[in-house]
C-alpha cells in the first residue's frame, strides 16, 4: 500500500483501546490520526498506557475534538457496551469510513454489522464496512467447536467450562478485580446465562441450522491477568485420528489457529493473536481445550485482524507477535 490507513480510536483509555495503540503504532500501514477518551483528554497517551513511553507522542483528544477528525479510513469503537449504539445514532459516519466495533451492541448483525470471526465469515469481512468484533469467550469456544458445526456432528448437548483473566472484567476497579480479592482466589460468575451465549448459538447454528442443543457455559475468574482457556466436551462418535483430521481440514487456510499435539497451557498465547486447540476422546466425548489471550485474538487482535482483511491486506500483518512463554 503506498497510502497509510488512517485511524481514529474512540474510548482509547481501556485495556482494549491500550492494546489497539499497542498495535497499530507498529503496524506497517497504519497511522493513527486520534484517540479520544472523555476521562483522559489533553493527557499524553503513556501517562495512561505506561508500556508506550517513548513509542508515541499522541494525546488523548475530547469528544468535540474527535468529532472534528471524521475523515479516516477505520474508526475503533472500545467505549463499552452501549456507547457504541450511542455514537452511532449521534454520528453520521460515511460508508466509505469503516467501523469496528468492540462492544456487545452489533454482534447480532443488525444495521449492517457483520459478525468479525474471521474464522467463520472471513469473506463476508473484507467486503463490509461495518463489523462487530466477537466477546472473547465467545471467540475461544466458537474456535473449540466450527468444525464439528461445519461437519453436522453437533448431535448432543455441549459443555463448557472456562476460565479468564481479570482484563476480561475491564479496567473499572470493582471487588473482583482487585488484587486482595482477586490474588490466590478463583470463583464462577454468570453460570448458564453469560451474555457471550447468544452469539456462540448464532455462529453455530449459521454453520448448522438444525443445530438445537443446550450449550451448558459455568464461566470461571482466574487469579491472573490475561488468557482464557476454554475446556468444551460433547458427544463424538469418531475417532481421535478422524477428530484432528476434521480440525486440520477446517483450519488449514486461518493463520491464527492451530491444533498442538501435545497439551496446552495459557503462556503460548499470551501477548499473541493465536487460538491453539488441543483435543482428546474419551468414551465418546470429544474434549476440545482452546486457548486464546482475552485482550489480543479476544478484543483489539482480532480488531486489527478484521481491519487488515477490510483493506486487503494479509491477516498475519502486523500481528505477528511473540508469547510471553517464560
Amino acid at each position: 500500500m503506498n497510502d497509510k490507513i488512517q485511524v481514529g480510536i474512540i474510548g482509547g483509555a481501556g485495556y482494549t483501546g491500550g492494546e489497539l495503540l499497542r498495535l497499530l503504532i507498529n503496524h506497517p500501514f497504519v497511522n493513527v490520526s486520534f484517540v479520544q477518551s472523555n476521562s483522559q483528554a489533553g493527557k499524553p497517551v503513556w501517562t495512561i498506557h505506561s508500556d508506550l513511553l517513548g513509542d508515541t507522542d499522541l494525546e488523548f483528544s475530547a469528544p468535540a475534538d474527535a468529532d472534528d477528525e471524521l475523515d479516516l479510513d477505520v474508526i475503533f469503537l472500545c467505549s463499552g457496551h452501549g456507547a457504541s449504539h450511542t455514537f452511532m445514532a449521534e454520528h453520521d459516519i460515511s460508508d466509505d469510513v469503516a467501523i469496528i466495533d468492540l462492544s456487545a451492541d452489533f454482534r447480532d448483525e443488525h444495521d449492517d454489522f457483520v459478525y468479525g470471526l474471521p474464522e467463520l465469515n472471513r469473506d463476508r469481512i473484507a467486503e463490509a464496512t461495518r463489523i462487530a468484533n466477537p466477546g472473547c469467550f465467545a471467540t475461544s469456544i466458537q474456535l473449540a467447536l466450527l468444525p464439528l458445526a461445519k461437519a453436522g456432528l453437533l448431535q448432543g448437548d455441549i459443555h463448557v467450562s472456562a476460565i479468564t483473566g481479570s482484563t476480561g472484567a475491564g479496567q473499572a476497579l470493582v471487588p473482583t478485580t482487585g488484587f486482595t480479592w482477586r490474588n490466590n482466589n478463583v470463583s464462577i460468575y454468570k453460570a448458564f446465562t453469560h451474555q457471550h451465549l447468544a452469539e456462540i448459538r448464532q455462529s453455530l447454528t449459521q454453520l448448522d441450522p438444525d443445530f438445537g442443543k443446550a450449550i451448558n457455559f459455568v464461566p470461571y475468574r482466574g487469579d491472573y491477568t490475561r488468557g482464557i482457556m476454554a475446556n468444551v466436551y460433547t458427544p463424538f462418535t469418531g475417532t481421535i485420528d478422524e477428530a484432528k483430521d476434521l480440525y486440520q481440514r477446517y483450519y488449514e487456510d486461518h493463520p491464527f489457529t492451530h491444533l498442538s499435539h501435545m497439551p496446552i497451557d495459557l503462556k503460548q498465547v499470551v501477548n499473541t493473536n493465536k487460538c491453539l486447540l488441543h483435543l482428546e476422546v474419551h468414551d465418546g466425548q470429544l474434549l476440545i481445550t482452546s486457548i486464546i489471550d482475552n485482550l489480543t485474538k479476544g478484543a483489539s487482535g482480532q480488531a486489527v485482524q478484521n481491519m487488515n482483511l477490510i483493506f486487503g491486506l494479509p491477516e498475519e500483518t502486523g500481528l505477528r507477535l511473540k508469547a510471553v512463554a517464560f
